[in-house]
């Protein structure tokens, strides 16, 4: 009887730290979003609920900020950096943890150190090598840095996925007369959809929200990231807060969806390998 009472206080327990948890992370989005009701000019303070509220303040922000045009550029780098990060992490992972080529191990131990580095203490050099390149103010001067300082994490991530993948599994391939490349897309791929799946959602939800790079490489406003729209509401002598906070909820609004329509590919490459049998 003490067992069962034990259990359900740690459920009831359980669920209490979790409602704390998802409070404090609504907290931020519920102030935004009072904040963003206010009337356009005025200084939200606190929680508080406007009378009237003030919806409008969305269609002005998204023009305002010409976060359509933002958008595009957002997707179009996106369209840019996933497909090859994608293809060149699963390749580098694949060698590493499946084909074990020489040096394998030294090469995992340097992408290991790239995680270390932040992007910001990159930009200098990228700078110099991108203007020494001529391709400053081009797209493919943020899209190259990007490719590359994801390459870490994405062959961190698919090497555990490729690590998990039973070898017996790649010995029959080999028995059945699979090489190499035979057994990624027949056997190792169609396995790796749920970690490849997350992954790409990764990259694209970073590439989309990338700031840092795409302000450095690139001077015209219009061609770098959705993120550039909050430099629409800073004046020359402060901050529109209302319209600030109404374009930072709907530059968000695309990450959001993506990643609610995406949680049970998240929640299945997380627990990819977990169980074993």
């Amino acid at each position: 009887m003490s067992a069962v009472r034990t259990g359900r206080t740690e459920a009831w327990a359980g669920r209490l730290i979790l409602l704390v948890l998802v409070a404090f992370t609504l907290l931020p989005f519920v102030s935004m979003l009072s904040a963003a009701l206010q009337e356009a000019g005025s200084n939200p303070t606190g929680l508080s609920v406007p009378t009237p509220p003030h919806p409008e303040n969305f269609a002005t922000a998204f023009t305002m900020a010409k976060v359509p045009t933002l958008m595009g550029s957002s997707a179009l780098l996106v369209l840019m950096v996933v497909p090859l990060a994608l293809v060149l992490a699963t390749l580098a992972a694949y060698g590493i943890a499946v084909l074990r080529v020489p040096g394998g191990g030294l090469a995992f131990l340097v992408f290991l150190l790239g995680l270390t580095i932040p992007f910001e203490g990159l930009i200098t050099p990228l700078y110099y090598l991108m203007r020494e390149a001529g391709m400053l103010n081009t797209r493919p001067a943020i899209a190259l840095p990007l490719i590359a300082l994801y390459m870490p994490f994405g062959i961190f991530w698919m090497r555990a996925h490729f690590s998990g993948v039973p070898k017996e599994l790649t010995e029959a391939s080999q028995i059945d007369g699979a090489g190499p490349w035979k057994a990624l897309r027949h056997v190792h791929l169609p396995l790796a959809r749920p970690a490849l799946s997350t992954l790409a959602v990764l990259y694209s939800l970073w590439t989309w929200n990338q700031f840092i790079v795409a302000l450095v490489m690139m001077d015209d406003p219009l061609k770098r990231t959705v993120a550039g729209a909050l430099g629409a509401f800073q004046g020359q002598y402060g901050t529109d807060i209302v319209l600030l906070s109404a374009g930072a909820l709907l530059i968000m609004l695309p990450t959001i969806v993506v990643f609610v329509v995406f949680q049970k590919q998240f929640v299945a490459a997380l627990l990819q390998g977990s169980v074993k049998g």
